[in-house]
């Protein structure tokens, strides 16, 4: 979108867009671009909220107006309202763990295999479902991509890639694991929504539990493609209460 923003500018054509995760839109550096603090794929905060969509609109929109280009990443810093719930009360998401504090690296590893093993088959099913699956990006299993995870508990672990740099491979790893969770999720019956299943990941999981835990630790790496991850990338905005 950068490139074709830049393209489009040169033959003048003004551009902007929504940015949704900050750190990639700074390094496309398109033209103008608002970035929203927004679950992804709500780039205007909620449904069915006119005048709070007008306003990240409006936002947008008057960045047409400023000249310190050539390059403009401003930010809508407000959240939207009722938070991130969307209206959809009384919404939950089907699948129960006990809440099981874990002490060492290698025994939250452990609950995080169990739970895997409980909510293999409902993956499945999900995969079946859909004829799809958004996993697979990090191109590790889910078992290795939780235990590549977990390795940062204890220091910087090596890249099970070759092909992308560490940091890359973080985050690809962290959010297969998330996709992997949400879609088995999904596929237990009833009724439930994006809210109810991310509150469910990170409020109930072992493997929520897991990404609060390496979090301080990947903020202070110093390879900066894992800090970048961790400052940008690592928790959704509407899950940093669960850091304190």
């Amino acid at each position: 979108m950068g490139a074709v923003g830049h393209y489009l500018e040169e033959r003048g054509l003004a551009t902007v867009g929504i940015s949704l995760v900050r750190d990639n839109t700074k390094r496309i550096r398109p033209p103008r671009a608002l970035w929203v603090p927004f679950e992804l794929g709500r780039p205007f905060g909620a449904p069915n909220e006119t005048d709070f969509q007008t306003k990240v609109l409006r936002s947008v929109l008057a960045l047409f107006e400023r000249a310190d280009g050539p390059v403009i990443l401003d930010d809508f810093d407000e959240d939207p309202p009722r938070g991130y719930s969307y209206g959809q009360t009384g919404s939950t998401c089907p699948i129960r763990f006990s809440k099981v504090q874990a002490e060492t690296g290698a025994s939250i590893l452990q609950l995080i295999l169990d739970e895997i093993d409980h909510l293999t088959p409902w993956y499945n099913l999900a995969v079946e479902q859909r004829g799809r699956t958004t996993f697979g990006v990090g191109k590790l299993d889910i078992s290795d991509a939780v235990q590549f995870i977990a390795e940062f508990l204890d220091g910087t672990p090596d890249n099970p890639r070759n092909d992308i740099t560490l940091g890359e491979a973080l985050r690809f790893a962290s959010e297969d694991i998330k996709m992997w969770y949400f879609e088995a999720a999904t596929a237990q019956p009833g009724e439930t929504n994006s809210r109810a299943v991310a509150d469910w990941f990170w409020g109930e999981t072992s493997a929520g539990q897991l990404f609060l835990e390496v979090y301080p630790r990947i903020l202070e790496n110093t390879d900066k493609g894992v800090h970048r991850v961790a400052s940008s990338q690592f928790i959704p905005r509407a899950q940093e209460h669960r850091l304190s």
